[in-house]
């Protein structure tokens, strides 16, 4: 019988050549690196890693969408009421509304579009297509878990929490009492800094990391700057968003990474 220890040992001597075996994870981001991951999958030992990838993912579902209710809470009625903060966070849509243009209303609607229900999906399908076409079911597992838990959250703290959108003139029409989190700040975090985490850690010359992380770190800001513009959320909104997105790709990473290292174990035990 092989016992834990055994197998431990096992994994450890096999993990040299984890960056030449990447037919799972397909990129090394992805592949077991010990810590939190190495101590979940210890405790989830003889079960099938997808089994685990799910049950991770949605154990970071409560977690992430109660914490984004929480911090939605003291936002709302704590933080905001005190000393003309909520006239703070309000004021700076008031200064974007009045200095609108033409110009500016058009970039501000192809940003929004950016992180919206065509492109993102759009960009989540391909990018998993494409994985698993290379059978990096690691990819695939990611880049899913990454979006459905920051879409996922997004609805459920919507419904939570009630904030009314800023008192300006809205350029888009929805649901007006749904301004806290921003879900474009969040899902262009979640899916354009996922991808570009997927492709920076396997390609990492200068020629790739450079303008893929440009690309990836500006669209973020240029969107909390447009939903601003367009008078749906609030500077605290837009923050709270990229605070979701960020917490949603830290979920999906550990749920990538734990089933890796169940997955090792499996094979270093038979």
């Amino acid at each position: 019988m092989t016992t834990n220890a055994e197998t431990d040992r096992r994994v450890a001597v096999a993990r040299p050549d984890a960056g030449r075996k990447r037919s799972a994870a397909g990129t090394p981001i992805l592949e077991s690196r010990g810590g939190l991951a190495s101590r979940i999958a210890t405790h989830a030992r003889g079960h099938h890693p997808v089994t685990v990838f799910i049950a991770v993912v949605l154990a970071a579902f409560a977690v992430l969408a109660g914490a984004m209710m929480l911090l939605g809470l003291f936002l709302t009625d704590v933080l905001l009421p005190r000393d003309g903060l909520g006239h703070d966070d309000e004021h700076v849509n008031v200064v974007l509304a009045a200095h609108r243009t033409g110009f500016f209303n058009t970039a501000s609607a192809v940003m929004s579009d950016i992180a919206d229900v065509y492109a993102i999906p759009a960009i989540v399908a391909i990018t998993a297509i494409v994985a698993a076409v290379k059978r990096h079911w690691r990819i695939v597992g990611f880049i899913l878990a990454a979006i459905c838990l920051e879409s996922a959250s997004y609805r459920v703290t919507t419904w939570v929490i009630e904030r009314h959108r800023p008192e300006v003139h809205r350029l888009d029409k929805l649901p007006v009492m749904a301004s806290y989190p921003s879900g474009h700040v969040a899902a262009s975090i979640a899916v354009f800094v996922g991808v570009a985490l997927l492709l920076t850690s396997r390609w990492r010359s200068a020629g790739v990391r450079v303008p893929v992380w440009t690309i990836a770190l500006a669209i973020p800001p240029l969107v909390a700057l447009s939903r601003m513009y367009r008078g749906m959320h609030h500077p605290s909104d837009a923050l709270a968003g990229m605070l979701l997105g960020i917490g949603a790709l830290l979920f999906a990473l550990l749920a990538a990474r734990t089933a890796g290292a169940v997955a090792e174990r499996r094979q270093a035990a038979r």
